[in-house]
This record gives C-alpha cells, sequence and structure tokens, in this order.
C-alpha cells in the first residue's frame, strides 16, 4: 500500500487526483490532505478517505474544520507552518497542486524524504526552479510533471535521447477570448474571462488562461524541467486541446501526444509511473474530429508570452517577480479594480523596475531570496494599480 498526501485537495486537480484515489481505494494509505476555505468538502475527502490529518491554509477556518472532524480521529491543523509539517510526513508520492508561489516551500519540504512529487504547482518551478530540481537531486527524489503539456512532452521523451531534440511545441487553447480583437479586451469582464471553452477548471488558472498568462509560466515551467534552451521552446494555438505537446528532433519527425481535455490522464500517469494502467478518461474519435487547428500566438493581444521570454533571458529572481507580479494582478483583476488588459501593464512595469533596480541574476536560489522577491514584487504591483 502506497502513501500518499495531496496539497490543494479542494482544488480541480486535487479533485480529479482523489477521483482516481477512490477508483482504487485499497492501494493507498492517505496521510494529508490540504485545502483553503472549502473546509466541508476538504472534511468529507478526509473521512472518505481516512486521511491522518487535514491542513486548510487559513487559521480562522480551523475551528469549523475541527467540528467536522470531531469524532474522527482525523487530526485537523491550519496555516503555512502546518502546512509545512503535513509536508514532513513521510509518504510514497505526494500530489502538489496548491494554487500560486504558496505551493513552494511544501513542495521543497515533501522532496526531503526522498519522495514523488507530482507537480501540478508550475509557480515552484517559475519561481525557483534551480532550487527545486537541486533539492530533488540532493534527496534521491523524483519530480514527475502534471501540467497536460509538461506530461505529454515527458511521455514524448521516453526512451528518445534529449540531446536529439530540436525544439518542443506547447498547445494553448486560446480561452474564450483568442478572438476577440485588442479593442474589445480593454471591456473584457471577470465573469467572461471565467469560462473556459476546453477545459474545466478554477478561477485563475481559468482567468491565466485567458490572458495566456498561464501559457507563460508554463514556457518558462518547460525550460526549468527539461533544460531545454528558451528558443527551442514555442507556442502554438490549438483550440481543440486534443493535442497537448509535440516533441520535434533533429531528423524533422513530431511526436505528438494527443488526449482528450482531461486532467486525469496527466494526473493518473504520475500517479502510476512507469507503468500505465486503465483510466476514467474519454477516448478520442478522430474521424468524428475531423480537424486538428493551429494558429501562432498573437503577442501583441497576448503580451504575457513575450514577458516569458524576457525572464528567461534575465534569469535569477526574474521568475519569481514575474509570478508574484502576475498573482497580485490577477487578485485586483478579480477584485475588479483593474481591467482585463491592465495585469500585463503592471506584470512588465513590475518587471522592468524591479530589473533596473536591483540585479535579480543571483549566484544561487534560496528560499529566502525568492520569498523576499516574491514580497518585493507583489508592494510595487500594488503601488503601480495606483497609477493606472
Amino acid at each position: 500500500m502506497r502513501r500518499i498526501s495531496i496539497f490543494g485537495a479542494t482544488g480541480s486537480i486535487g479533485q480529479s487526483t482523489i477521483d482516481l484515489i477512490r477508483r482504487d481505494r485499497e492501494a493507498y494509505d492517505v496521510v494529508a490532505l490540504t485545502g483553503g476555505r472549502n473546509v466541508d468538502l476538504l472534511a468529507h475527502d478526509a473521512r472518505a478517505l481516512g486521511a491522518e490529518v487535514a491542513v486548510t491554509a487559513y487559521d480562522d477556518c480551523l475551528p469549523a474544520l475541527r467540528e467536522a472532524l470531531s469524532g474522527t480521529g482525523i487530526q485537523a491543523t491550519a496555516g503555512a507552518h502546518a502546512l509545512l509539517e503535513a509536508a514532513e510526513r513521510e509518504v510514497d508520492w505526494t500530489m502538489s497542486a496548491i494554487v500560486g508561489a504558496a505551493g513552494l516551500a511544501p513542495g521543497l519540504h515533501a522532496l526531503r524524504h526522498g519522495t514523488t512529487l507530482a507537480l501540478a504547482n508550475k509557480e515552484s518551478l517559475v519561481t525557483a526552479g534551480p532550487l527545486l530540481m537541486r533539492s530533488a537531486h540532493s534527496h534521491g527524489a523524483r519530480i514527475l510533471p502534471v501540467d497536460s503539456e509538461h506530461s505529454a512532452v515527458f511521455q514524448a521523451l521516453v526512451g528518445e535521447d534529449q540531446s536529439e531534440v530540436e525544439r518542443v511545441i506547447i498547445t494553448a487553447s486560446g480561452g474564450p477570448f483568442r478572438d476577440w480583437s485588442l479593442e474589445r479586451l480593454k471591456t473584457a469582464r471577470l465573469a467572461e474571462a471565467c469560462t473556459h471553452p476546453s477545459w474545466d477548471m478554477g478561477q485563475r488558472i481559468t482567468i491565466d488562461s485567458a490572458s495566456m498568462f498561464n501559457k507563460a509560466l508554463e514556457l518558462i515551467e518547460t525550460r526549468e524541467y527539461f533544460g531545454f534552451a528558451p528558443e527551442q521552446i514555442e507556442v502554438l494555438v490549438h483550440p481543440g486541446s486534443y493535442v497537448h505537446a509535440l516533441v520535434g528532433f533533429r531528423d524533422g519527425a513530431l511526436m505528438a501526444h494527443l488526449g482528450a481535455p482531461d486532467m486525469r490522464h496527466a494526473i493518473g500517469y504520475a500517479l502510476h509511473w512507469p507503468e500505465r494502467r486503465d483510466l476514467p478518461v474519454a477516448r478520442l474519435d478522430l474521424a468524428k474530429i475531423g480537424t486538428l487547428q493551429f494558429e501562432a500566438p498573437d503577442e501583441v493581444r497576448f503580451p504575457a508570452l513575450r514577458l516569458a521570454r524576457e525572464v528567461m533571458a534575465i534569469g535569477g529572481l526574474a521568475g519569481a517577480v514575474f509570478n508574484a507580479a502576475k498573482e497580485a494582478a490577477l487578485d485586483l483583476f478579480i477584485a475588479e479594480k483593474i481591467g482585463f488588459l491592465d495585469m500585463a501593464r503592471i506584470v512588465e512595469t513590475v518587471l522592468k523596475d524591479m530589473s533596473s533596480g536591483v540585479s535579480l541574476r543571483v549566484n544561487a536560489l534560496s528560499l529566502d531570496n525568492v520569498l523576499e522577491a516574491d514580497k518585493e514584487a507583489r508592494a510595487r504591483a500594488f503601488s503601480v494599480q495606483k497609477t493606472l
């Protein structure tokens, strides 16, 4: 029986993971489940899976969580320190699905046990890729990608010599605003940005998809996880979301990974790796699909991709600054304090200011300097908002 923990259990990735666990319940001993303010769902899943501990990230939610778990014997804890304590518990496999930079520290703590870290928290690689990969290596741990694009690249490389790779193409659905003009994007509303044409995801990721910031993060993630040069990594808009990524080799061949837009594929691959097992995902009917549409991304309407390439060129703490400014700008958009296009303006301004004002190129990333850059970038983002 494998011991597992799920960080971000109440989000879309966490719920898809739990769905797979429930289908083979006897194979897993669930140690820790963590979540945010959805205490009822967290407690329900902790009871159903017989978890040892349930953790809410918010201290003020602890009384409700304790009450919901009363009499079960399941420990209820709360706060950032409790998340780290949960990550210290020895397991064989950890799902890292906390959204945002908040997922970095628990992931680093989990790696100390030489565990397999199924990484859905792309921000960990964006903010501190070298630190995360170095930590995994030093502790004999393994990181498996769970983003659909990076899982696809990982699978396409099985049995291949990575030095033979010429290019990597990750796909983007284009989101709900793919065909919108720049003028129309100025008036895009929160409700419109929260509706994704292909994927069923949480609010923040759905908005990031609409702005292409999600794909920008994935560009950097591809660089940090696989080590490809930035110029080898391309993005194609593919509205159908059937082709998740393609790997091109020096002989001109392209290896494509296709599948239904269902995160349980990538999750299941990481859960069962190195084996493949039956998964409850739809099988593609290519004759019914008929055609596969691709188009180049428009970096004028969606400047996030251009900014991601600037981040890769700068290196060092630029990823932490980029992500923190993006998260702060997203908070402001969700609060309806700024417009849709203002998110990119804020991120670009903060990145430019911090690149010229202080050196983002450091000898080595540490959790402390990453968190310090994150804090400063968020503060600057809120200051920039006041000038818009």
